[in-house]
């Protein structure tokens, strides 16, 4: 047989075993178990079950994803968090960038009108644009009571987010601000997270270069540090109904 032929054969082998080799190490790549960001085997996906719940994330910009990818932004990585622990959560992003609590109130009962079932959960997260714009904390208290006041009369469980004014405010203003949340949650029964943003706010490498928005990182940090919260404020899934 001529040197050509062996060649030819010895080529078609070694063609063959490197097929074989892939097509093993292709299986093997298919049945390794899924790995986690920290090199440890990923824990099997919890499946998403029970009546969907609905969640309308009312904010400003914060809640919006100003400057973010809109996949980015605090309500969709909720959701996502959400249905990663097994929750069919339905989070709606409802946030205005630039909304005051008067341009909330304003805004409240035509969001609510809208939807076709009452939302199980409603996050209020309003008050950092009356900071920005110097606004008296009288006027902040009344038009997140009036808020609170209008989701109560409707039924809609509510987590309040709270803001807190810089010390550059001064102490009264500060102080006065700061009470605003508090007293709300306790008169109208909400829950509260006295600062939501205390998870991130002492890192500027978590906010944009505005220093008031948080990057897609300080989203994460944000989802993480709040959603026990937020679990813990949805009211208990309803009963399915049984088939007749």
């Amino acid at each position: 047989m001529h040197k050509r032929s062996w060649s030819i054969i010895a080529g078609v082998a070694a063609a063959s075993l490197a097929l074989a080799g892939c097509s093993d190490n292709a299986e093997d790549a298919a049945n390794a178990p899924e790995m986690a960001e920290d090199g440890e085997p990923a824990l099997p996906a919890i499946p998403v079950m029970g009546p969907e719940r609905k969640v309308i994330a009312f904010g400003d910009s914060l809640f919006a994803g100003y400057g973010l990818d809109p996949r980015d932004a605090y309500p969709e990585k909720l959701e996502n968090a959400l249905r990663a622990k097994g929750i069919n959560a339905d989070v709606i992003n409802a946030g205005v960038s630039g909304d005051t609590t008067a341009a909330g109130l304003q805004r409240l009962e035509f969001t609510l009108a809208a939807q076709e079932t009452p939302p199980a959960l409603f996050i209020l997260e309003l008050g950092g644009n009356d900071l920005l714009r110097g606004l008296k904390p009288d006027e902040t208290r009344a038009n997140l009571g009036k808020m609170l006041a209008i989701l109560k009369k409707e039924q809609v469980p509510v987590l309040l987010m709270g803001m807190r004014a810089p010390p550059n405010y001064g102490p009264e203003y500060q102080a006065e601000f700061d009470a605003i949340y508090a007293g709300l949650a306790k008169e109208y029964g909400a829950t509260l997270i006295p600062f939501w943003l205390e998870a991130i706010y002492r890192d500027p490498s978590l906010f944009q270069s505005d220093r008031i928005h948080p990057t897609a990182d300080g989203i994460e940090k944000l989802v993480a540090a709040t959603l026990d919260e937020v679990e813990g404020a949805l009211p208990p899934a309803p009963a399915a109904t049984p088939a007749p």
